[in-house]
């Protein structure tokens, strides 16, 4: 699964930095996550940070971007191999 931000985002700015696969950006109107890059965290820590540090809860599971444990940790590591080679 990958996490979405919704409408009730007020930019305020505390998700984007937690993020530690810079999955987080900002969007023509509120900021907005690449499900590319979006783990939840899985690799980095035991939760998705974006949503410990949000005051609005506006941060959910994408449903059109569901991936169990497994795949989340195999992005991970894919990730991690792409920004060695860099």
């Amino acid at each position: 699964m990958a996490l979405r931000i919704t409408d009730e985002c007020i930019n305020c700015d505390v998700c984007e930095p937690q993020c530690p696969n810079t999955a987080i950006y900002m969007g023509a109107e509120i900021y907005e996550i690449n499900p590319d890059l979006c783990t939840e965290c899985v690799g980095h820590h035991g939760e998705p940070q974006c949503q410990v540090v949000c005051p609005v809860e506006c941060i959910e599971v994408d449903p059109a971007h569901r991936e169990d444990n497994d795949a989340l940790l195999s992005k991970y590591q894919r990730l991690v191999k792409l920004a060695v080679q860099v």
